[in-house]
């Protein structure tokens, strides 16, 4: 079926409005966390693709970084094995964490490095052990306990934080026009395996490439006011206000700490952005409006 003018005009329009923001990010790195719905509703999962696809066509330099949780939960659910969680952080001992690198650098990372590669890409999966990309050590908590004289420190197993990063590899992937893939995994000096908070790997791998972008896709609009209004442009100083003002709370607060410090380490901006949206990644860094919430070190607006 033929195009009528008014959608071939909206489709020009589309496409003037995307230029300067393509001439302006040629040869730059996107470090995209891929999360929540946008990994499981087969729609999304396809519009995702081709986003990052299109930026490596015209020059930019996507890099996706992967959560699983959801898929994690359910093989341990199938395997009979009890889940618990501290703090947000899924407690894993050496069985549990015997399923992570299954589900995150087995399943998980090659479906989306397919998913890619199907859609015309060129994707190479990878995790934190792989040429020594994450070193990693345990994350550790404490916690006060009135039986005793000092804070009790909580084991929830290999649970990791991030240590260095060895980036070679993805500069290798990026100069090769390959799309790096990542899974959260890390490694410790004791050869141990780290399960690693996706958000907070991506806003590390952003910060050491000095990225343009740290782009975090979530099952919701983005920031919100305490009327529900989507906020749109913020800086550290007002997202700091926002926290203490009880605007930003409870689930947001960890990725806005992400965001925040990955700014303040180097990286232009960074956006939490609707990840039930189709396209939401080319209609946050194409268009004048965008899908969600951008955050800088200082007021650009």
């Amino acid at each position: 079926m033929s195009l009528t003018i008014s959608s071939a005009k909206n489709i020009a329009h589309v496409l003037i409005e995307a230029l300067p923001y393509i001439n302006r990010y040629v040869g730059k790195t996107f470090v995209i966390k891929y999360g929540g719905n946008a990994m499981i509703d087969e729609t999304l999962k396809n519009s995702f693709a081709r986003d990052v696809i299109l930026m490596k066509r015209v020059g930019m330099n996507p890099i996706v970084v992967h959560g699983g949780g959801p898929q994690i939960g359910h093989l341990l659910k199938r395997l009979g094995k009890e889940t618990e969680f501290f703090q947000g952080m899924r407690v894993t001992d050496s069985d549990t964490m015997d399923v992570v690198q299954m589900v995150l650098g087995g399943l998980v990372n090659k479906e989306i490095v397919t998913l890619i590669n199907r859609q015309g890409g060129a994707a190479v999966g990878l995790t934190g052990k792989d040429a020594d990309l994450i070193r990693a050590r345990q994350l550790t908590f404490t916690r006060d306990n009135p039986e005793m004289n000092a804070p009790e420190i909580i084991d929830i197993g290999h649970v990791g934080e991030v240590v260095s990063l060895n980036t070679s590899v993805i500069d290798l992937l990026i100069q090769g026009d390959f799309i790096p893939v990542i899974a959260p995994i890390g490694v410790g000096d004791d050869g141990q395996s780290y399960n690693i908070n996706a958000d907070l790997v991506a806003g590390k791998i952003a910060q050491v490439l000095k990225a343009e972008k740290l782009m975090l896709l979530t099952n919701t609009a983005g920031v919100l006011s305490q009327s529900g209004e989507l906020l749109t442009g913020l800086n550290a100083t007002r997202v700091k206000a926002l926290i203490e003002e009880g605007t930003i709370k409870g689930g947001m607060l960890p990725k806005i700490h992400c965001a925040l410090e990955a700014v303040q380490g180097g990286v232009q901006t960074a956006h939490i952005i609707d990840g039930r949206v189709e396209h939401a990644v080319l209609l946050e860094i194409l268009t004048d409006e965008g899908v969600g919430t951008l955050i800088s070190r200082q007021d650009r607006f």
